[in-house]
């Protein structure tokens, strides 16, 4: 593979749209790396050059998002590879979390890799080749964590539409693939990092456990190495036919056994009446 794929990472400024940068640059390809904030791109990796380019973007402005776009291209000629990585954690039960908490969360994880979605496409159908990897979560496999239903529910809707995206972009040549990351250490966990509900209802001790438990025990104690994340979407880049899923971690592959036995279970203990709407014809005599 060219060393000279040009790839483009929102999300850029911190966790493993960061990692994945700083290994990108230091293997020669060239990155357009996107942020709420381009001057913390610009101190923590580099200024403008032939292979770097920082930008400030708002994932949840479309017009921002096509601007940006079509600044890398001129900058570098072409994309190739696009990672939506933009996104954050909310905590709360679906009762606690207020209309702007939830609408917040769905803008900026599904609306926002959209926006990016929408504005790329259009290049890498042109040049019938590339690939987009939208990074989910194991919690976008597994919804069975308490207090973290909004949170699970966006990742949800991405991969639903990964899935879709993947069968439209299958006659262009351009791979999609959906990432399922388990707990890495990174600050994605870190007080400032995730948003807790602003109205917190004390009845949900299961909620909150869960809560302090992924705040206070999980954060910096995360299995999964984020440079060796970052090695895994650079390798599966360059096979020839990527996975549409891939799950990242130990823990994703545990978590996601889990779901498929409890399905593969329930749906084995009511076959039998799950199968008994179809419409039977009567017999013509």
């Amino acid at each position: 593979m060219s060393t000279k794929k040009v790839w483009f990472v929102t999300g850029a400024s911190r966790g493993l749209g960061f990692t994945l940068v700083k290994k990108l640059l230091s293997e020669g390809y060239h990155v357009a790396a996107t942020s709420r904030s381009a001057g913390s791109l610009i101190k923590t990796i580099g200024n403008v050059s032939d292979t770097f380019l920082p930008v400030e973007m708002d994932v949840t402005d479309d017009n921002n998002v096509s601007e940006v776009m079509a600044k890398t291209v001129d900058h570098f000629g072409r994309i190739d590879m696009v990672v939506n990585n933009a996104g954050f954690g909310q905590t709360g039960t679906l009762e606690e979390l207020s209309d702007e908490e939830v609408k917040n969360s769905f803008n900026v994880n599904v609306f926002g890799s959209l926006n990016v979605i929408r504005h790329a496409t259009p290049f890498l159908r042109q040049q019938r080749s590339g690939h987009i990897f939208n990074i989910s979560s194991i919690g976008g496999y597994i919804g069975s964590f308490p207090g973290f239903g909004v949170y699970c529910s966006t990742k949800f809707a991405v991969a639903g539409f990964t899935e879709a995206l993947a069968e439209e972009m299958k006659g262009f040549d351009v791979h999609i693939t959906l990432v399922y990351p388990g707990y890495f250490r990174t600050g994605f966990l870190s007080k400032g990092s995730v948003k807790t509900p602003a109205n917190p209802i004390a009845a949900y001790e299961s909620a909150r456990e869960t809560e302090q438990a992924h705040l206070n025990q999980i954060d910096g104690n995360q299995p999964n190495d984020p440079e060796k994340a970052a090695e895994v979407l650079i390798n599966v880049s360059e096979q020839k036919a990527p996975p549409v899923h891939l799950f990242l971690g130990k823990d994703a592959y545990h978590y996601a056994g889990v779901k498929i036995e409890r399905i593969q279970a329930e749906m084995d203990d009511n076959k039998q009446l799950g199968t008994s709407t179809e419409i039977i014809s009567e017999s013509m005599e």
